[in-house]
């Protein structure tokens, strides 16, 4: 293989990938849709191998698609790390970033080792709080952005991603058999505890929140503990959970939508704008969501 791989082919490839089909890929690379087949069909003569299914409707990667598509998002990453780095790397100074605890832990890893990269002289200061008190604090100035479950009620909210909401237990406990059922939730006022005491009122299923905090490590450790039943997005489950089905008694629950928002500052927030991007990078490459 003498001839190195097009960055802009390894693009279009992650775009179809993310997208479902060569149309809406199109729209996000900019080009037509004869363009982009165009582009793999090159992409297939360049590596030797078919990267994508002929059989049967919709895009359907091969084994050796699903291959080349990892090379590919890393690649791609590290292309627009090394850019951003010159284009921002003399951008300094403090970003104020809130965030729910459980959002912290499983996502601000990333997106603290990503930003850090790319602007090693900018500081980070990260609030911890539920989603309703970093709505405020957004309102008010006193952060840049929040990572939020997003609500109608928060108002325009930037969707960036999109789990599935499920109900899990203690995969070493039958607590979600018992009547009524315990409960480990958030407090009052938590979107989740609202969905998961419909869903249950609207099967008859008796219930009763046992544990209440807005910590997910305590929710986490009342679930592992094997006293309470909780709901979770997909990506917060930890090893020892299970999952609960409708056939075992438990409803489906809406999707669970998380979302960016940024304070209206009056002169444009450069490290602001460059943290934005990162988050939404850092939440795409965490692998497929939720529809």
């Amino acid at each position: 293989m003498v001839h190195p791989l097009d960055i802009d082919q390894l693009r279009t490839l992650v775009a179809i990938a993310d997208s479902g089909s060569f149309t809406r890929a199109a729209d996000l690379v900019h080009k037509t849709q004869s363009a982009v087949s165009m582009q793999m069909r090159r992409l297939e003569e360049r590596v030797g191998r078919e990267v994508f299914s002929r059989a049967g409707r919709g895009v359907r990667l091969t084994d050796d698609g699903e291959r080349l598509l990892d090379y590919a998002r890393r690649i791609v990453r590290l292309q627009t790390e090394c850019l951003a780095t010159f284009d921002e790397g003399d951008l300094a100074g403090r970003v104020r970033l809130g965030l729910p605890d459980d959002y912290a832990e499983r996502y601000l890893p990333e997106i603290l080792a990503r930003f850090s990269r790319v602007h090693p002289r900018a500081e980070v200061t990260v609030v911890c709080e539920p989603t309703d008190m970093l709505v405020s604090r957004i309102a008010q100035g006193d952060i840049d952005l929040a990572i939020v479950t997003e609500t109608r009620q928060h108002g325009a909210i930037e969707t960036i991603r999109t789990e599935a909401l499920l109900w899990v237990a203690s995969s070493r406990h039958r607590v979600h058999a018992q009547t009524p059922l315990p409960l480990a939730l958030g407090r009052p006022h938590c979107v989740w505890r609202s969905a998961a005491t419909a869903a249950l009122e609207r099967a008859g299923r008796a219930s009763r929140v046992l544990f209440v905090s807005w910590s997910s490590t305590a929710v986490g450790a009342a679930v592992l503990a094997g006293l309470a039943v909780s709901v979770l997005p997909e990506s917060a489950l930890r090893p020892g959970m299970r999952t609960l089905s409708p056939a075992e008694g438990f409803p489906a629950l809406p999707a669970c939508r998380i979302g960016l928002m940024r304070h209206r500052a009056a002169e444009p927030l450069p490290l602001a704008d460059a943290l934005a991007t990162q988050i939404r990078q850092s939440l795409s490459n965490l692998g497929a969501a939720a529809e």
